[in-house]
């Protein structure tokens, strides 16, 4: 057995049309994602590459911290495990293995925000101390 490393490149336009300004994109969290609360196809891009099989997360998904685990999942007005608190939106796409349950990703908790240019449809979200987004 031969082990022959391959080298690919991939060019990706992060959409951020959902940010109304600059304004708190220098200061973003480190959140890892529960992969379990988000649907193929609507938060993220399933991978069609059979050889390097990589999944784009979106940018601009809402996430709520889930209390139990500590990890971040969809925010959801009705869910009652924490994520009914919006905590942030994913700041950029990440690429990930199809199989991870887990993936890093970069949250912006301060700054403003088009709603209408989001990936997904976002109920009215109620202040949070934690969470400082000016809504446009």
């Amino acid at each position: 057995m031969t082990v022959q490393p391959v080298t690919t490149t991939q060019n990706l336009t992060a959409d951020r049309s959902w940010l109304a300004s600059r304004h708190g994109t220098d200061s973003v969290d480190s959140i890892t994602l529960d992969m379990s609360t988000f649907t193929s196809g609507t938060h993220y891009v399933p991978s069609t590459d059979t050889t390097i099989p990589y999944s784009r997360f979106l940018s601009g998904i809402p996430v709520g911290k889930i209390t139990a685990s500590g990890l971040y999942g969809l925010y959801s007005t009705g869910a009652t495990d924490g994520r009914q608190n919006l905590a942030g939106f994913v700041f950029a796409e990440v690429l990930f293995a199809p199989s991870q349950t887990k993936v890093p990703a970069a949250l912006l908790w301060h700054g403003s925000v088009r709603t209408a240019k989001l990936p997904i449809v976002v109920a009215a979200v109620a202040p949070s101390a934690s969470c400082q987004i000016r809504f446009v």
